[in-house]
């Protein structure tokens, strides 16, 4: 089995979890506090039978860390908890992710069309595994490695909607620009442009690119992103440096609605985009 050193559990209340998230984890850390006592073991006596360092177990028992499910589960069966740490998998699942994720997450899961223009880097649900690690790991003032891998496996945890059913409408515009730009490296890049092709055949989905000598450019504003429920008003997500907020406002939206379209007239139409994505692989 794994060493500590080589796992980790997911980062908390530093990295913007909810006092309702933060809750859970401490009920959850006190089950595990109690289930270990009484099994007569040491916090680094339990973290060497289920493959944690005793600084983890430490963490998860005062809810500073999300335990992932694999802890639970070694857990439950190391204490003879008869499933009950084990149950609490689902109590916890949402905590892995930072709230401003979960808050997004829930507007693509009731969305029945989505639209996004992304002009810096490939849009959050296009990315692969491997450059969305690189975003993360670039960012400044750096993340703790628990932080990066609990962002990646939310932003890879939104790309269920690729296989809802039934299927939302879903359109994407790329800048060239960041098709271009080898983050994480050339062969992360050529992955990420092998996954766009593959995502651009979906009959639901539908790929452009913006290209940069375009003289007239409706998407000088920023980047842009409009979800639609099948019960609810449209309404727009939209991100800068050090915020993220959805906007609802009927009058917000419709300028958005306004710009996106635009772009994608402005932009090279879907068959011609993925002509140009492939083009662009060959010469990476």
């Amino acid at each position: 089995m794994a060493t500590g050193a080589g796992r980790s559990s997911s980062g908390t209340e530093e990295q913007g979890v909810d006092e309702g998230t933060l809750e859970v984890l401490r009920t959850v850390g006190k089950q595990i506090k109690l289930w270990r006592e009484r099994a007569g073991l040491t916090q680094a006596e339990l973290g060497a039978r289920i493959g944690y360092g005793e600084d983890q177990v430490s963490s998860v028992e005062r809810g500073r860390r999300v335990p992932k499910p694999e802890f639970l589960e070694a857990a439950d069966d190391v204490l003879g908890a008869g499933g009950f740490l084990k149950a609490m998998t689902e109590d916890i699942k949402e905590a892995r992710y930072p709230k401003k994720v979960r808050d997004l997450a829930k507007l693509e899961a009731e969305a029945v069309e989505i639209g996004a223009y992304s002009n810096h880097n490939i849009q959050g649900l296009l990315q692969t595994e491997d450059y969305a690690r690189a975003l993360f790991q670039m960012r400044r003032p750096s993340l703790p490695e628990d932080m990066i891998e609990r962002q990646v496996a939310a932003r890879m945890a939104r790309k269920e909607i690729f296989q809802r059913w039934p299927a939302p409408i879903l359109s994407f515009v790329q800048e060239e620009v960041t098709l271009r730009r080898p983050l994480g490296g050339k062969m992360v890049l050529r992955r990420q442009l092998e996954h766009i092709l593959e995502i651009g055949q979906l009959r639901n989905v539908e790929i452009q690119v913006m290209p940069t000598d375009r003289e007239d450019h409706a998407g000088m504003g920023g980047e842009i992103l409009l979800l639609e429920s099948a019960n609810g008003p449209k309404v727009g997500h939209v991100e800068g440096q050090l915020f993220s907020r959805a906007a609802a406002d009927r009058k917000e939206v419709r300028i958005l609605e306004l710009r996106y379209g635009i772009i994608r007239a402005q932009a090279l139409t879907p068959r011609e985009s993925l002509a140009f994505i492939e083009k662009l692989l060959g010469e990476t």
